[in-house]
This record gives C-alpha cells, sequence and structure tokens, in this order.
C-alpha cells in the first residue's frame, strides 16, 4: 500500500490558525486524478495540490490544484502554499519557482525573513486581466442577502473577472460587509439563469478605504461557502480596480477571512504594460500538520 506524504499550511497569515490553510503533496506521482479529487474532498479545505515532474524541464513543478468537488485552472494560495513548502524542503532550486497549472505558468517569488528562513512568497497571476459579462445590483444582493443599495456601482458594476480563474467582482458599502449571507438557492438560480459561466458562480465583495481592502468570497456551489483568502480574485480586483484608474500602477493591502475567524492579509498590486493589466499576490505562511495518506 503506497503511502503520499503531505503537509498543511496556512497561507497569507503570520499566525497558525489564521488565513487559509492548504494541503499539499509534495510527490503525486502515482495518483489518478480520481484519487486526487477525492483525497481533496476527504480533506474538506477550500483547495489541496499535487506536485508533479514539469511538463517543461524550464519550470519547477507541474501543480494539479483541487477543490472539493473539481479541478482548478489557477487559485492564488495553493500557489504560494506550494511553491512554499517546496522551498522548505529544499524542492526548489532558487529563489524563483515556476509553476505549471491549466491555466498558464505561475511565478513565485520566495520571501524570506530576517533570519533567511522561508516566510512566504509573491505569485504573479498567469494571465493578463479580462473581463466578461456584467450583473445587477439586485441579483448580487439576492445572492448575499443584501439590499441592492448596498451595492456600490459608481467605479463599476457588478462583472465577471479573471486573470485565470473567474469571479463576480461588486464593490458594497462599508457597512454591508459585515451583513453578507450567502443564500444558495440565489446563487443556483443566479448560475441556471446564465448559459456563459459554465459551473461556477463565485462572488467577491469588497470595501475599500484609500489602500485599504476588506474582501470576502462566497463558492456555495463548489462547497466553499466562504474562503478565508483567495489570491486568485484578489490579482483581479487589482487589475480592475487599475483599468478604472488613470495610474499605470497601484497596490493595496486587503484583510479578508475575519468573519470567519481566520483573518487573512494579502499585499497585492497590478500594473500595465502595453494593452494589458497583470497582477501580483503575496503573503506569508505558517506551517501546520505534517502526515501520510494511505492509498
Amino acid at each position: 500500500m503506497p503511502n503520499y506524504a503531505f503537509e498543511t499550511v496556512d497561507v497569507f497569515t503570520d499566525k497558525r490558525f489564521g488565513g487559509n490553510p492548504l494541503a499539499v503533496f509534495k510527490d503525486a506521482r502515482g495518483l489518478s486524478a480520481e484519487e486526487m479529487q477525492k483525497l481533496a474532498f476527504e480533506f474538506n479545505l477550500s483547495e489541496t495540490t499535487f506536485v508533479l515532474p514539469p511538463e517543461d524541464a524550464a519550470n519547477t513543478a507541474r501543480v494539479r490544484i483541487f477543490n472539493r468537488t473539481t479541478e482548478m485552472a489557477f487559485a492564488g494560495h495553493p500557489s504560494i502554499g506550494t511553491a512554499y513548502v517546496m522551498a522548505r524542503a529544499g524542492l526548489a532550486r532558487g529563489e524563483d519557482l515556476r509553476l505549471e497549472v491549466p491555466a498558464g505558468i505561475v511565478a513565485v517569488e520566495i520571501e524570506r525573513d530576517a533570519e533567511g528562513e522561508v516566510s512566504g512568497g509573491k505569485i504573479t497571476a498567469p494571465q493578463p486581466l479580462s473581463t466578461g459579462a456584467e450583473f445587477s445590483a439586485d441579483l448580487i444582493a439576492q445572492c448575499l442577502g443584501l439590499a441592492p443599495t448596498d451595492i456600490v456601482t459608481e467605479t463599476h458594476a457588478p462583472i465577471l473577472a479573471s486573470m485565470g480563474n473567474p469571479y463576480i467582482f461588486a464593490e458594497i458599502r462599508h457597512d454591508a460587509i459585515g451583513r453578507c449571507v450567502p443564500d444558495i438557492s440565489a446563487f443556483r438560480r443566479a448560475l441556471a439563469s446564465r448559459e456563459d459561466l459554465g459551473n461556477r458562480f463565485s462572488i467577491f465583495v469588497y470595501t475599500r478605504d484609500g489602500a485599504n481592502i476588506r474582501a470576502r468570497m462566497f463558492a456555495p456551489i463548489s462547497g466553499t461557502w466562504e474562503d478565508p483568502a483567495t489570491g486568485s480574485a484578489n490579482a483581479p480586483l487589482a487589475g480592475l480596480l487599475l483599468r478604472h484608474s488613470p495610474a499605470n500602477a497601484n497596490a493595496f493591502t486587503v484583510r479578508q477571512g475575519e468573519e470567519m475567524g481566520r483573518p487573512s492579509v494579502l499585499r497585492i498590486a497590478a500594473s500595465r504594460s502595453g494593452g494589458d493589466i497583470t497582477a501580483t499576490v503575496a503573503g506569508q505562511c505558517v506551517p501546520v500538520f505534517r502526515g501520510e495518506a494511505l492509498l
């Protein structure tokens, strides 16, 4: 019976039991996609990652990312957390990693503390900003138990945006961030009303105060009632705000997960290059568990 070693880390935090937990299988050779999905379901975390040899020798590793129900093309905290585990275990050379995911290449810059120990990482999203359909304030309000007047549309209407993983972004009033209560029936009705969303209908809401942002992300259809920290959504958030700004670059500190008791801190930034907008997401990690799966 083969054993598969795993480690868990809390990502986007410097304190254990904060941030977003992640399970990482450091050597997933021999595991089928079905087994990976079952293991992700068993862990019951937002995501679980499986490290494989790269298809291109110029890259560091191929990484498969599974949430509770499906494989993901890209995700932020799994990319940082996986790179953190690999760097601590001596499985990556140098300070710059290149992770192959279905959405493209995720570049990861390893971060270290004052003693030189690996402390976290900064990722560059694998795709430039893209945007899609807009949604009504009424629909977002119904999904989150808010009033339509809680949805702020001065900068942008609720809109689908992505840098490798699509979310619906809506700015909301500051006093509404703590009142969000997802209604899964409303989420399902909203998804069923559209033919262009596949099987995803995830809502990311935020409120701004200068360079500080409070955020929450809800994806109950895919099994994540609420996510403590969502790197793959915060990257396009930085890009979306830059698109609606005359600046060529921006940077924000995002707090997420506080309502869940898992406070998270993400550092996000975006920049323009020609007609494209790219973004980075950075944060710290803390190790939690080590173990083996028996298959």
